[in-house]
């Protein structure tokens, strides 16, 4: 059983992943876009890729503490992932908020702000596959 949820864990963490990497993207999109059709189309993509990938990250965190608690896995490298992961959902939270002001024409920030936010979870998915994979701790 721990291998199966073990699997699901990764395919989920990778999901997330997956939105929280296209999302910021969208967003740079969003800002450089002076066409009202266009503008429409990214407000429903931001909406509709925000609702899909929530769920996905609930179920990776579920799963995720499924395994730590079953496995009572423990040292400084899991609590340093863990505060990544308080970390990662905080930004999953805030790109909701974004998605919201983007909805209601209230976000004017530049695409090179957007371009630079993106890259918020690449840093957080390094620290996490060093942590989990060398446990430096």
């Amino acid at each position: 059983m721990y291998l199966w949820i073990k699997a699901f864990h990764i395919i989920m963490v990778v999901s997330w992943f997956a939105g929280l990497f296209y999302l910021p993207r969208i967003f740079v999109n969003h800002a450089m876009a002076t066409d009202p059709a266009d503008i429409a189309r990214l407000k429903l993509m931001e909406g509709k890729l925000y609702r899909f990938v929530t769920p996905i990250a609930w179920l990776a965190i579920a799963s995720g503490l499924w395994l730590w608690l079953g496995e009572g896995i423990g040292g400084a490298w899991m609590h340093a992932k863990m505060a990544l992961i308080v970390l990662l959902y905080a930004y999953h939270h805030y790109c909701g908020v974004l998605v919201k002001r983007f909805a209601l024409d209230q976000d004017h920030r530049s695409h090179v702000f957007y371009r630079w936010f993106n890259e918020v979870p690449v840093l957080i998915l390094t620290a996490v596959v060093i942590l989990v994979t060398v446990k430096p701790f």
